[in-house]
């Protein structure tokens, strides 16, 4: 794909903010379906030999309806459900938590078709057309402006400059897929839902009080700083702080240091520490870790689709559809791993192609895929990040 057109910084209002098992941003299946909206209508116009295929998502700004309460992070709740005969007159109407949030997006659609001298028209009706449809369930406020690129080297600059500062939505759905196969080598029994869990879930493991003990290795260099066996035993610890704790773990150039100390009767309150550290308790002092995700990256849950549960039903065979012709099938959701990818990372046409979503067809298998996997990722970074990995895009 080599045409795109630019949609910037789209804002909407009230969105939805749920997207199956998570929240926080709207699930892929709305920005496609967006898109494909606006192809069902360009087939309409003088434009129907132009063809929509795919989008690339951007998050510029987002801001969820919640508040924080003493336990959790809740969504406001309001009072404006439609008035019902049911409900007394005397009576006010229940009050309704509702998933939404605010959010600036940007939008890039790949499209096949030569625009010639139509790309004023074209644009113009986008921008009216665009206003009239929802995004997300949301209503957009405003569009910052529309245009078309061809993805030369002054293309990709373009929509880059554009684009920034904004985060690109990449499918990381092969890290779910190595990451479980990689569990099931080492418990047959281990599920599929605990490996999404390990991606999704903000995760803390208890680590025994060390200050003692590092404080100590610390002061060894002081004592003799041209002994490298004490730089080693340094690098050593550093290293196992870097992994979350195990008592399987604990280096063995440790154990024999401190087993050298028990001789020389050192300080009782280190050693017996360094006892707790490698055999802790329930009762044992401890400080609270993240434990990594299982790569690296901004990574995220996402909703990706729909599984069918049920065969296709006649219209008539279901009460209370959405119209009086169309079959219907119950499913539910598909989830996978998404990334949050700074646009600065897309360095060529091939990258920007990579981003693009389409929507992918199978028996009871209703999805949105990226064409090809990513050229592109966090991965490439050497150091993981050791910030807490709570973020608002979660």
């Amino acid at each position: 794909m080599s045409h795109y057109i630019l949609i910037n910084r789209i804002k909407v209002q009230n969105a939805n903010a749920i997207a199956g098992f998570t929240w926080g941003f709207p699930a892929i299946t709305h920005f496609l379906g967006f898109t494909h909206n606006l192809a069902r209508k360009l087939a309409d116009t003088s434009f129907k030999d132009i063809v929509l295929s795919g989008c690339v998502v951007v998050a510029h700004e987002h801001h969820a309806h919640t508040y924080r309460s003493s336990y959790d992070v809740e969504f406001t709740q309001s009072r404006n459900p439609p008035y019902l005969e049911s409900h007394k007159k005397d009576k006010n109407p229940p009050v309704i938590e509702e998933g939404k949030m605010n959010m600036t997006v940007s939008l890039l659609i790949g499209y096949e078709g030569n625009i010639g001298n139509r790309k004023d028209g074209l644009i113009k009706w986008l921008e009216k057309t665009c206003f009239l449809q929802r995004l997300a369930g949301g209503t957009i406020l405003d569009i910052a402006e529309i245009d078309t690129y061809n993805l030369d080297a002054n293309g990709v600059r373009e929509i880059k400059r554009k684009l920034l500062p904004g985060f690109v939505l990449m499918d990381r759905s092969i890290y779910l897929e190595e990451y479980y196969q990689a569990l099931q080598q080492e418990n047959e029994d281990v599920e599929l839902l605990d490996a999404w869990l390990d991606f999704s879930a903000l995760k803390q493991k208890a680590r025994p009080k060390s200050d003692l003990i590092g404080k100590h290795i610390k002061s060894l260099i002081a004592t003799k700083p041209d002994d490298q066996r004490y730089d080693q035993l340094i690098e050593c610890w550093e290293n196992h702080l870097e992994a979350p704790y195990q008592e399987t773990n604990v280096p063995e150039s440790l154990k024999d240091h401190f087993d050298e100390l028990e001789d020389a009767t050192a300080d009782k309150k280190l050693l017996e520490q360094w006892q707790n550290y490698c055999a802790p308790t329930i009762n044992t002092d401890a400080d609270w870790e993240y434990v990594p995700k299982p790569e690296m990256g901004y990574l995220v849950p996402i909703m990706t689709g729909y599984k069918a549960i049920s065969e296709v039903y006649e219209n008539n065979d279901v009460k209370n559809t959405r119209d009086n012709e169309t079959p219907v099938c119950f499913v539910e959701s598909v989830h996978s791993v998404g990334e949050w990818l700074s646009v600065h990372r897309l360095r060529d046409e091939e990258a920007i192609n990579s981003c693009l979503w389409h929507y992918h067809y199978e028996d009871n298998w209703y999805l949105c895929k990226q064409s090809k996997p990513s050229l592109i990722s966090s991965s490439d970074n050497k150091k993981r990040s050791t910030e807490n990995p709570n973020n608002d895009f979660y």
